[in-house]
């Protein structure tokens, strides 16, 4: 009969735990992940992408040191779920604000209806376009890695069973759904003044040339527009929602001045 060295059950019971933890944190948080958390992905692959993310980051993460009691253990479960979606949903806020930018966009351009139902969500094509190129942009600059480094960032901020205080979450929560909203506006702020500056010239044409019919000129020429507007500034919209995403996973919370 074999004998096993004492204390061994005991540490691999914790360890097995510590690991059952860490996988709540990341399933809550890869499941609301751009690119990993899509829902058109089946839930087999979004399974396995949150256990590869758990044994690569496991190792980086300290965890309970004893097997904790029923109660302990159902605290810690609900802890870590709510720290992985509040992490997650700070991040899925910046796909949102890409959808909220292309739906601005398309409304303000004559745009909103071509193609509309080609996503999963009711959004504009030129919404979706920005999403399926920001998703592969994303990836292609390594989002891997930044999602791996971001969990390891979070237990450094919030260890293991650490409680976040109700106000500092609801302060963040806020905190982020306004910059997500300032920031769709910001990206659709060219598409905005060109509509405002084709509103105020169609006005003053039909003021000035009251036969002719405006709406016959006007609405060619603000489809054209807004196709070359979305041309030029395409590059630039992605580069910065990048550079925005990536800055958040290096500081979620914005200890960063």
């Amino acid at each position: 009969m074999i004998q096993l060295p004492p204390g061994l059950i005991e540490t691999l019971s914790a360890e097995v735990i510590g690991v059952f933890l860490v996988f709540l944190r990341v399933a809550a948080m890869s499941s609301l992940l751009p690119a990993f958390g899509e829902r058109t992905l089946p839930v087999r692959v979004k399974l396995a992408v949150a256990s590869a993310f758990t044994l690569i980051i496991s190792p980086a993460v300290q965890p309970a040191s004893t097997s904790p009691d029923l109660t302990q253990f159902a605290g810690l479960v609900l802890t870590e779920i709510l720290i992985g979606l509040a992490f997650g949903i700070g991040v899925r806020l910046f796909i949102l604000a890409l959808q909220t930018a292309g739906s601005v966009a398309a409304q303000s351009t004559s745009l909103s209806q071509i193609l509309g139902g080609a996503a999963v969500e009711p959004i504009p094509a030129m919404g979706y376009v920005l999403v399926m190129a920001a998703l592969a942009l994303a990836v292609a600059a390594g989002l891997h890695v930044r999602v791996a480094e971001f969990l390891i960032l979070s237990y450094q901020l919030l260890p293991m069973g650490t409680v976040p205080a109700a106000p500092d979450l609801s302060h963040w929560g806020v905190r982020r759904i306004a910059d997500a909203f300032g920031f769709a506006v910001g990206l659709a702020a060219p598409f905005l003044i060109i509509s405002l500056i084709y509103n105020l010239t169609l006005g003053v044409i039909n003021r000035a040339m009251p036969q002719l019919m405006v709406s016959f000129v006007g609405a060619p020429a603000i489809t054209m527009g807004g196709m070359l507007m979305l041309l030029v500034s395409f590059p630039v919209m992605l580069s910065v929602w990048a550079d925005a995403l990536f800055g958040f996973f290096q500081d979620p919370l914005g200890l960063i001045p």
